[in-house]
């Protein structure tokens, strides 16, 4: 099992950016996926943003042109660069990975590894 950690999270007013970062311990398996998820208060979890190994992203409709997934040369962390923010990105937000391709990456069942989550608050 992957042990993830996010960090990143904060309050900012709307307009804002912040960058949220996960990192995951060693993988033993070539081919995977990470992903960032997102709770909004009341809400059901919902997905923001995928990346494979082999640097294909995804992202959900609401942040497209805005957010921008990456991750390192290892593959071990990844980012969420998050601009214009809105009050509504206020959520929780959670890092998850998979193995194997991303898709479908809007699949939450299929994450089998998950973070401790990172509060954003955007007013």
């Amino acid at each position: 099992e992957v042990q993830l950690v996010e960090s990143g999270g904060g309050s900012v007013q709307a307009g804002g950016s912040l960058r949220l970062s996960c990192a995951a311990s060693t993988y033993t398996y070539f081919t995977y996926c990470m992903a960032w998820f997102r709770q909004p208060p009341g809400k059901e979890r919902e997905f923001v943003s995928s990346i494979g190994t082999d640097g294909t992203t995804s992202y959900a409709d609401s942040v497209k042109g805005r957010f921008t997934i990456s991750q390192t040369r290892d593959k071990n962390t990844i980012y969420l660069e998050m601009n214009s923010l809105k009050p509504d990105d206020t959520a929780m937000y959670y890092c998850a990975a998979k193995m194997g391709d991303c898709f479908p990456s809007w699949d939450q069942r299929a994450f089998g590894s998950w973070g401790q989550g990172t509060q954003v608050t955007v007013s």
